[in-house]
């Protein structure tokens, strides 16, 4: 009687779980940064609204909002990742994440007129939140 020998061997399972483990290793940090850039994302949807404030109190008052009470917003803006956006001299727009992003950390957003146009282009590569977590457009150089 002849026995055929099926499956794997322990060795051979042994590599499968070590290659699985290194992958999940390599994967984990790398999903981890992803989260975190998506998180960012919703401090820029929160602050979409106050920039287009700031942009008409500009076009209306010919001048900058000095706080967020000047644009008439009196609720604290505030989300899931979120601590709060705030407005401030200039019409600079601060936003600043809970511990799911990073606790306190900053994302400063400058608003600047286009000589000869009076256009405002948003300048967002300020703030304490690191290189890796920004948007592209709000890393250094933008």
């Amino acid at each position: 009687m002849k026995y055929s020998n099926s499956g794997f061997t322990l060795i051979e399972l042994m590599i499968v779980v070590a290659i699985v483990g290194i992958l999940a290793a390599v994967a984990l940090p790398a999903y981890q940064d992803y989260t975190r850039r998506a998180r960012v994302v919703e401090g820029l949807s929160l602050a979409a609204g106050v920039k287009t404030a700031v942009s008409e109190y500009r076009a209306s008052q010919n001048n900058w909002p000095s706080s967020i009470d000047d644009l008439g917003i009196k609720n604290v803006i505030a989300g899931g990742v979120v601590k709060s956006v705030s407005v401030e001299a200039g019409g600079v727009i601060e936003v600043v994440y809970n511990e799911k992003v990073g606790l306190d950390q900053t994302l400063i957003l400058r608003p600047e007129l286009v000589s000869g146009s009076g256009n405002i282009v948003w300048r967002c590569a300020e703030g304490t939140l690191p290189s890796e977590v920004r948007p592209s457009e709000c890393r250094s150089g933008s």
